[in-house]
């Protein structure tokens, strides 16, 4: 479980530029919203 959660949350940084590096961290906390949602409920 940790490797799949840890591959969403740790995008590889030197094959981005910083603009898409935020993107991608803010698309994975987005998923992870949901996520924590769906568990809750």
């Amino acid at each position: 479980m940790h490797d799949q959660i840890n591959t969403i949350f740790r995008p590889r940084r030197y094959r981005l530029s910083a603009t898409s590096y935020r993107h991608a961290r803010s698309d994975a906390h987005d998923l992870w919203a949901g996520y924590a949602l769906e568990m809750t409920a």
